[in-house]
């Protein structure tokens, strides 16, 4: 089993929530905006979701902010050499993470979502697709993931408002998660 805990996962970070909810046919990103360095709130608004491959592909970070954007970067030319196929660049980027030395010492996570899939990639060389859709990284992530699953089960919510009212339930928990949420739906 995986243990994708802040603690274990490299870029796990104590310093973010994003959170994709697939329901009802509705794929969202949803991220908090805050930005710490060490115990010290530097940023409220950070856009921590990216619109990938002519906006048909949401990625959201949590971990090291540099980091996070060299994997923008590297998925994205990934997502362009496979025409926009979420699976197969996922994989190959997966397989990059875990064997490119420079890769190796990056620490993030990233979800990545299209209208019919959603992924979780991370530093550990963990490639993992949920069963029910729903999945959150960072500090915040196991609060949002937990509230997202019990509105998906018992709310007659759509998938934005699952995504909104997790992250708040998230940011009312967790000190490195604020209530600045920016939400993406494709």
């Amino acid at each position: 089993m995986n243990d994708l805990s802040p603690r274990r996962a490299r870029g796990g970070a104590r310093s973010t929530t994003v959170l994709a909810v697939r329901h009802q046919g509705r794929a969202v990103m949803a991220s908090d905006g805050q930005v710490t360095l060490g115990t010290t709130i530097v940023k409220q608004q950070a856009r921590k979701i990216r619109r990938l491959y002519k906006d048909r592909v949401l990625a959201g970070f949590a971990g090291s902010a540099a980091d996070s954007f060299a994997l923008f970067a590297r998925f994205e030319a990934k997502l362009d050499q496979h025409r926009g196929h979420l699976h197969r660049a996922v994989v190959e980027m997966s397989r990059d993470w875990r064997t490119d030395r420079v890769l190796r010492r990056l620490e993030a996570m990233l979800l990545v979502v299209d209208a019919a899939e959603t992924y979780l990639l991370s530093g550990n060389g963990d490639l993992i697709e949920p069963d029910d859709g729903i999945v959150a990284i960072g500090s915040g992530g196991p609060y949002a993931l937990a509230a997202a699953k019990a509105l998906a089960r018992h709310a007659d919510l759509d998938a934005g408002a699952i995504a909104r009212e997790a992250m708040e339930i998230a940011a009312g928990i967790c000190i490195y998660t604020n209530a600045s949420v920016t939400i993406e739906e494709l």
